[in-house]
């Protein structure tokens, strides 16, 4: 590749052909502020910049300043990122941004965190020259996100992420001029628009125009009432990010501090979500082999490929987007909703307490499991099967409002019987582990033989679409994986066209599964922290003694005492669900 030499602030650098100032700065440690400005290496996500011009530099022989994050380098630039030209320029931008911002940084769900916060702070400013006219919009609440967009800065980074990496298109700039902000097609609400809420828009915005919406103060009450049970379950993806808020670095596994913290908060049991993870394999692993053996047998009406179901923005863009193919994923429930129906039925019995004395909190990489325990399908009598969930964000809040010293905390075991777990349960916090958790257990089953080996590396990986074939004693069996829903999107299509080979495809969101979830601790596109987590949930399950879930031991009790069997009567009233065509109830709402 070619290189192309140039020198920023009196250094000489050299980087390929078509590298941006921006990179070539950071590429010696130079930084550039930006706010437009986002991408995330590895992962394909990258936001159309150039619009705030926070991060204009003064290029030697160009009369006006250049924004470093579009502008390419050519042989001998000269550049300047700290001139008074720069620096006055930069300051009156941001000046001009605050002027039609609202100055409530004390109640911001953001502060702290906030991008435009910092760049105040860095700059110096405490006082905004330009009076005027501010913007007035409705603040809009949903089951998991909350839209101000009075503190929209038009970086656009979530019109990307939402169009050009899930291929939602659930928001876009409208209007122009003053008026002008990043909404929803006619400004209809959310849960009106094929939005999906995998929370990816609440990552990557940098101020707090997209939150989530704030369940903890529920929480709270509901473990303050001594006539209520209240029992919380911890996803996998979790126990690999939440270190990073107490300061530890990325990829970290806290499992037993988290159970620590959440005994300490006053949970009544602290339970696995990776023990409804093994559960989940038992119910989808024979669905799988099920439309398997059914069509070896000739049966060509049998749907195929069999898509997972257990993230639930992946369920509500195939509803939104392929509602044609709705028989097409398997019916299993997710893991959180699993745990619901199974704790307030066979616990609550076991420990006798009724199901409207018990409450089921859930803590998730995501925001869309706060819309998904919301879904009435999942209600018995409107009580729901779990009653609130918690981002990994908002545990980390719990847990500083306590005034827990996590770093300190002793590891402690989960309770039982929902908290035995196996290492499949494990990686299914990160993308092709749910995949691989049921490639360990279906071999078992249809080959009656031991694994030859349990790891099928083959499935492992961050690239947005793979593929594998797995040998399953002389049965080839076709996997496809896929995360990013613009990913799955490719799938699908491929499936609708009659192209498609697979038998079984994984599906998450978010890009590399949960541990990048709308949910987790921010990582301001730093793709090695994903990396990081990702290569913890592997060492996680590397670290269990058991490593597939039809090997769990409380699985096998709840099917003996409770369920019967996978796939059977039982579990498909409780821990089977239907899907819809979300087509047809899209509206326009204007206020």
């Amino acid at each position: 590749m070619d290189q192309v030499k140039l020198i920023i602030d009196n250094r000489e650098v050299s980087v390929p052909k078509g590298t941006t100032i921006l990179k070539a700065a950071s590429s010696i440690g130079i930084h550039i502020p930006t706010l437009c400005h986002f991408e995330l290496e590895g992962m394909n996500i990258h936001n159309k910049p150039g619009g705030c011009r926070i991060c204009v530099v003064d290029v030697q022989g160009r009369k006006n300043l250049a924004p470093a994050c579009v502008t390419e380098v050519y042989e001998g630039m000269v550049v300047k990122t700290n001139s008074v030209r720069v620096y006055n320029s930069r300051r009156t931008v941001l000046e001009l941004i605050l002027s039609d911002h609202p100055f409530d940084c004390l109640v911001c769900a953001k502060s702290g965190s906030c991008e435009l916060q910092d760049l105040s702070i860095r700059f110096g400013v405490r006082d905004v020259p330009f009076k005027g006219e501010m913007s007035q919009y409705q603040i809009e609440t949903s089951t998991s996100i909350i839209r101000d967009n009075n503190k929209c800065i038009m970086c656009r980074r979530c019109e990307t992420v939402c169009n050009d990496f899930q291929t939602v298109g659930a928001l876009s700039a409208i209007e122009r001029g003053f008026p002008a902000v990043v909404s929803t097609a006619f400004n209809q609400k959310m849960h009106h628009s094929p939005c999906t809420f995998c929370g990816q828009c609440v990552a990557v915005c940098p101020v707090g125009a997209l939150v989530e919406m704030d369940s903890t103060p529920k929480v709270i009450r509901a473990i303050a009432n001594e006539k209520k049970t209240v029992v919380v379950q911890v996803a996998p993806a979790v126990r690999v990010a939440l270190g990073e808020e107490f300061g530890m670095k990325p990829g970290s596994i806290v499992t037993g501090k988290i159970t620590a913290a959440l005994k300490q908060l006053g949970f009544d049991y602290v339970f696995d979500t990776d023990w409804s993870a093994d559960l989940t394999i038992m119910e989808e692993g024979t669905e799988l082999i099920g439309r398997l053996t059914k069509y070896l047998n000739g049966d060509k009406t049998v749907k195929l490929p069999l898509l997972t179901s257990c993230c639930p923005a992946w369920v509500n863009f195939f509803e939104h987007q392929f509602p044609d193919m709705k028989e097409i994923p398997s019916t299993a429930k997710s893991p959180q909703q699993m745990f619901g129906a199974i704790a307030k039925t066979y616990f609550a019995d076991k420990i006798g307490v009724k199901r409207e004395d018990m409450v089921v909190v859930s803590v998730m990489p995501c925001l869309a499991k706060k819309y998904e325990c919301d879904r009435d399908e999942f209600k018995t009598d409107g009580n729901p099967e779990v009653d609130y969930s918690i981002t990994t964000r908002e545990l980390a809040h719990l847990i500083k409002q306590a005034n827990i010293d996590f770093n300190l905390l002793e590891d402690a075991e989960f309770d039982s019987p929902l908290g035995e777990s196996t290492g499949a349960g494990v990686i299914f916090g990160t993308t092709g582990g749910v995949i691989e958790a049921a490639c360990r257990t279906a071999y078992e089953i249809i080959t009656k033989k031991p694994l030859p080996k349990i790891d099928f590396t083959e499935l492992r990986g961050l690239e947005g679409v793979r593929s594998a074939t797995i040998d399953v004693d002389g049965l080839p069996l076709n996997i496809g994986i896929a995360h990013g829903l613009s990913n799955a999107r490719k799938l699908l299509e491929q499936i609708r066209r009659g192209e498609s080979q697979f038998h079984a495809i994984e599906v998450m969101a978010c890009p590399g599964g949960c541990i990048d979830g709308g949910g987790q601790p921010l990582h301001h596109g730093n793709a090695d922290i994903i990396k990081a987590r990702w290569e913890a949930i592997y060492e996680a399950d590397r670290n269990m003694p058991i490593r597939k879930s039809h090997e769990n031991p409380s699985v096998i009790t709840l099917y003996k005492e409770f369920l019967g069997e996978p796939c059977g009567h039982k579990s498909h009233e409780l821990l089977h669900t239907h899907y819809f065509d979300k087509q047809k109830v899209i509206e326009v709402k204007v206020d």
